[in-house]
């Protein structure tokens, strides 16, 4: 039966505490232990039983209750302090970003995500990619960085797991309900919801906008359920990566195209000059961008797209080529034909932005290729990764050397105060200081943990067993069950919680279960090991990878060592990050773009057991060696056949963990661990400075935020002068670029260099019409490798001191170095040169001097 009207009905608080609903609708309570600790006052089982969504607890909350808080006096004043300290947080002037000048520069930045991980009440995340966004955002509330995020409300979010009889996934959906979430619908001047309009062929899909407050930053989030849409189009924003290639692409239509209109909506467009895309999903609101411009100033689209592209900034998280979206030409066209044709461009133009080849016509349309050719700053989310992805697409930019490709990196962190454990939360304020909290990327701050007694260490690390922590979070009977008959307080605990998917190899430790059913059940060393994650609901290998978990976990040998933690979600990470003493990790190097997971375990206190893949292969290379922080599985070797890197990693694993990792834990001299708590310190001093969400976001801000923000004020001078001429001038110098070449190279050697001897180069170059001062020649030098090519190279430029004639001049450069002994090589290259291009490299834009090049001598 529908009703007639419809009606929101709010929690009724007692006066005294009506502050508890400013509280509840502000998300910086997920991460201040004083204020959970304050709705866990008004009703601990019911907090857990609402899954830690205040909002809910104050609907569902009996009356009673909330009139003896209002006449608790003890109550009161802790609500008091909460309210003070939030207030204080919010209006809080001098940030970081203030101190760095940030203020001044009128900077907006527009976050777009497809997923958030906030808090496990709000289920619109799948894994890591979520969760790395929501702690960005915190982090970026922390510090004071002008940042509003952007993204998409789904009704059911990602799926509950449980596992049947067999052990096999089985995944169930749940509605959520936005009324009873830590939400706010976004309304008009009228007083109506705020809704925004995406057009699909034959139609129009409207979404409303929802607004989630996390401290000082604002997050959007569409809804497309709602009764003027067609049925289909209300299921748009009904799962988290559900449905088909034609879904996924009008999901990332409206969070392109759709988000750009809601923040145009909320009077926020066009301020925001940074965009920054996390992820290809996002990819869309980049032409959305260029589109409005075109309409508002009065662009063409090349204009457009070089005053867009100034501030925009692209962040790819994965190596396997599964997770880049890629979408049939037919769906293109059908879907945004006519959007097209709204930015000038034909449907071959539009499919080309997407295209590693534009001229082949059966290639689909790549929403991370769109991203990498608007973008202005393209990065990894770590060192490793950075260096796969400009592999991975060293096609866009044909004859640029892969260490040159336009990718860098910039490597992810997680937000310390949302993950850390109460415990280690006192510990850090008692011996670091409250600055932690603040400077968290401070590296000499960190060294106070070398101040922490051994002593006081130990027995907050152990307060944190995971048993306790399963209870704080609100697990069912059953895993509390299972806790209680399994997980022993005492014994070495290895945590293993992240997707299950094949190069993630959950089960590597699983390989030889004789072996690991030794090392678990030592009598004198006992060992458990526990496991969590899901795999993606199409991914047969990464489900029966949990199925083998399972099965193992039922077998005689294993009832009381290891256990399958159903549901994995952010409660249940939390529960293991800050309960384990060793995280396990063993991805197929080089597929792990970075993973964060035992960042967080990392600022808990345990060590990690990792394959050198991700964020781990840069932490452990940048350790010293003299103070370990923790183990490397194998020395990062490449194999191409991944059944042997298995069987050799399996090996290694196996052997770490029994002859160093087990006796390190039970080595107890005095009764302590020394050697373990030495690590354990070392650890956290050498990895919390760097890989936390603070120091991530400080990095964009300067790198790219700033830096963006800039450039497109400064093309956006004199009417959009500078970017017309920056579009006419790259469109002078795609025709000119086939007459360029290096006629001949010179260079002053007579026999061997020595280290550190320098010599004179010389080229000849035509030019056509374009003038030396729109070009940069360089030589570039360096050793050879075994295949005869150039490595280890560097680029030194050359200046311009004769014309020979139209169109050809005369460079040189003078005491060039040689800085390694051993068989070189050189040669000369054009590229073109601009004061606005924002990188030195164009796609096909590169002109290197050829065998013919080769002058030993030359008349001019």
């Amino acid at each position: 039966m529908k009703p007639i009207r419809t009606f929101n009905v709010v929690p009724s608080l007692p006066g005294p505490l009506e502050g508890l609903r400013r509280l509840a609708y502000n998300l910086r309570w997920s991460w201040n232990h004083d204020t959970i600790e304050l709705f866990r006052r008004l009703d601990r089982e019911l907090w857990e039983e609402v899954g830690h969504n205040p909002v809910l607890l104050l609907g569902r909350i009996d009356q009673a209750r909330l009139e003896a808080a209002a006449a608790d006096a003890g109550f009161l004043a802790h609500l008091e302090r909460a309210l003070a300290d939030l207030e204080r947080y919010l209006s809080g002037e001098l940030t970081w970003f203030t101190r760095a000048g940030g203020r001044r520069q009128g900077t907006l930045v527009a976050y777009f995500s497809a997923e958030f991980g906030l808090t496990e009440s709000i289920s619109v995340f799948a894994g890591g990619l979520g969760i790395l966004a929501g702690d960005h955002l915190k982090s970026a509330s922390d510090l004071g960085v002008p940042l509003v995020g952007v993204g998409l409300l789904y009704q059911q979010g990602y799926f509950r797991q449980y596992l049947n009889e067999a052990g096999w996934q089985q995944e169930r959906y749940e509605d959520n309900d936005f009324h009873t979430l830590p939400l706010t619908l976004e309304r008009g001047p009228d007083g109506k919801p705020l809704a925004v309009e995406v057009a699909y062929p034959g139609r129009a899909v409207r979404a409303q906008v929802w607004r989630v407050q996390i401290g000082r930053v604002p997050l959007y989030l569409l809804d497309a359920n709602l009764e003027v849409n067609r049925p289909e189009d209300r299921d748009l924003t009904d799962q988290l990566y559900g449905g088909d290639p034609e879904m996924r692409l009008k999901q990332e239509i409206l969070l392109g195209v759709g988000g750009y209109r809601a923040l145009e909506a909320l009077g926020l467009n066009p301020n925001p000059p940074v965009y920054h895309l996390n992820e290809g999903h996002a990819a869309f609101v980049a032409l959305e961008r260029i589109r409005r411009l075109m309409r508002s100033e009065d662009l063409s689209f090349a204009e457009a797209r070089e005053a867009a592209s100034a501030g925009l900034v692209f962040t790819t998280h994965t190596p396997v080529p599964a997770g880049h979206d890629h979408f049939p030409p037919e769906l293109l066209g059908r879907y945004l034909g006519e959007y097209a044709r709204e930015l000038g461009l034909s449907l071959e133009g539009l499919l080309a932005l997407g295209r590693k080849n534009p001229a082949d016509g059966r290639e689909t349309f790549g929403m991370t290729t769109l991203a990498l050719k608007l973008a202005a700053h393209s990065n990894g989310v770590s060192r490793l990764h950075g260096q796969v992805t400009r592999r991975t697409w060293r096609e866009l930019w044909p004859g640029v050397p892969e260490e040159e490709i336009p990718i860098g990196h910039v490597t992810n962190g997680v937000h310390f105060q949302s993950w850390i454990s109460l415990e280690m939360n006192q510990l850090y304020e008692r011996y670091l200081g409250p600055s932690w909290r603040e400077e968290p990327a401070d590296r000499a701050l960190w060294q106070g943990v070398y101040s922490i007694p051994d002593e006081e260490l130990w027995r907050t690390h152990e307060r944190r067993r995971l048993q306790g922590q399963l209870s704080r979070r609100g697990a069912s009977e059953a895993e509390l069950e299972a806790a209680r008959g399994v997980l022993d307080p005492e014994a070495l605990t290895i945590g293993f919680a992240r997707r299950f998917t094949g190069y993630k190899r959950a089960t590597l430790i699983l390989s030889d279960p004789q072996r690991l059913a030794r090392l678990l059940n030592d009598p004198a060393h006992p060992v458990q090991l526990i496991f969590a994650g899901k795999a993606h609901p199409r991914d047969e290998e990464g489900k029966r990878l949990v199925q083998r978990v399972a099965e193992l976990a039922r077998q005689p040998a294993f009832a009381r060592r290891l256990v399958f933690l159903e549901d994995y979600d952010m409660a249940v990470a939390r529960a293991l990050v800050q309960g384990a003493d060793v995280w396990l990790n063993t991805p197929r190097r080089p597929l792990e773009a970075s993973g964060t997971s035992g960042m967080k375990a990392m600022a808990n206190g345990a060590l990690n057991l990792s394959t050198l893949d991700g964020w781990w292969d840069e932490a452990w290379q940048g350790a010293d060696p003299d103070e370990p922080i923790g183990w490397a599985i194998g020395r990062g070797e490449d194999y191409p056949d991944p059944a042997l890197q298995d069987r050799l990693e399996a090996e290694a694993l196996y052997g770490l963990l029994e002859q160093d990792v087990v006796p390190a834990f039970y080595e107890r001299p005095g009764g302590l661990p020394r050697r373990w708590l030495a690590r354990m310190k070392a650890s956290i001093a050498t990895l919390a400075p760097r890989y936390n969400t603070h120091r991530v976001v400080r990095e964009y801000t300067q790198r790219c935020y700033l830096v963006g923000a800039e450039r497109f004020r400064a093309l956006a001078e004199t009417g959009w002068g500078r970017a017309r001429a920056l579009a006419a001038w790259k469109e002078r110098l795609q025709a000119a670029w086939p007459q360029v070449r290096v006629e001949a190279v010179k260079a002053d050697l007579e026999g061997d260099l020595r280290v550190g001897q320098a010599l004179d180069v010389w080229a000849w170059v035509s030019l056509g019409p374009l003038t030396p001062e729109e070009v940069r020649v360089e030589v570039y030098l360096g050793r050879l490798d075994p295949g005869g090519e150039l490595a280890q190279a560097g680029a030194t430029a050359m200046r311009p001191v004769e014309a020979k004639g139209p169109g050809r001049h005369l460079f040189q450069a003078e005491a060039v170095p040689c800085q390694m002994s051993g068989l070189h090589g050189l040669t000369v290259r054009v590229l073109p040169q601009h004061p606005d291009l924002p990188v030195p490299f164009l796609p096909g834009l590169i002109a290197w001097a050829g065998p013919e090049s080769v002058a030993q001598q030359t008349s001019g």
